[in-house]
């Protein structure tokens, strides 16, 4: 069964709780407390379960306030939202409910975004994942107006980055300064060759793949994920060659 699928069907063994839990309950129809995410029949450590969901549900909703912080949903949005979740026919429904209840929802994201944060460690490389996500949705329809900029930042903020690595994630993602290979990696133009490579080798390390879902993102993003590392790949690779025809 995909994480979908556990999702809705609210099977007892995890405690999400919070507004996050509140919200997944609503939409399943009934009061849902616990939620269980097992793999074959290993179950999987506790805390990653309460992860790997949180980080789900998490995308579902924010990208659903965003939508209401701006005002509009694209058919580019809403195709960017299927490809980064990988959602088959039979759980669009349901995915769709609890993104509907999220963008109705008198609460604001911030409660939702704060107890996400909460569930991992500062900065951690999964929360970047997931405002990746948000970035990567927002940009589907080839512009990313103010209030999205607005929302993502704010959104930024609660998970603990800073300025530079926020527009760091609008570079890998195509909203700001595409065209720089050095805004990819998160450091200046006049930064030593070491440093170039000291920040390469640590976003190679923290974004990895494995890693991420090791450390709480579901497998269903991996592909995103990988995306997100050839595009730090190619920014190295220019900085290199650039320095080299220099």
């Amino acid at each position: 069964m995909s994480i979908w699928g556990k999702i809705i069907g609210g099977a007892a063994g995890l405690a999400l709780g919070g507004p996050l839990g509140a919200l997944v309950g609503t939409a399943a129809g009934h009061a849902v407390d616990k939620i269980a995410l097992n793999y074959g029949d290993a179950p999987i450590d506790e805390e990653a379960s309460k992860q790997k969901i949180a980080f789900t549900i998490g995308v579902i909703v924010l990208s659903a306030k965003m939508a209401k912080a701006d005002g509009v949903v694209t058919k580019d949005e809403i195709a960017a939202f299927r490809k980064i979740f990988h959602i088959s026919e039979k759980e669009i429904k349901n995915v769709g409910r609890v993104w509907d209840l999220a963008r109705r929802d008198v609460a604001g994201f911030e409660i939702y975004a704060r107890q996400i944060e909460k569930l991992f460690n500062p900065q951690s490389p999964v929360l970047e994942e997931l405002l990746g996500s948000l970035i990567y949705i927002a940009q589907a329809d080839g512009v990313v107006n103010p209030e999205e900029i607005d929302y993502l930042e704010k959104v930024a903020k609660i998970f603990g980055f800073d300025e530079v690595q926020f527009r760091r994630l609008l570079a890998i993602y195509n909203v700001s300064k595409a065209d720089d290979p050095y805004s990819i990696l998160g450091v200046n133009q006049s930064a030593s060759d070491e440093e170039v490579k000291l920040a390469y080798r640590q976003l190679t390390l923290e974004n990895h793949p494995d890693k991420l879902v090791a450390s709480g993102m579901p497998e269903e993003f991996v592909r995103q994920a990988t995306e997100k590392m050839a595009a730090v790949n190619v920014a190295y690779s220019d900085i290199i060659q650039q320095r080299a025809e220099n």
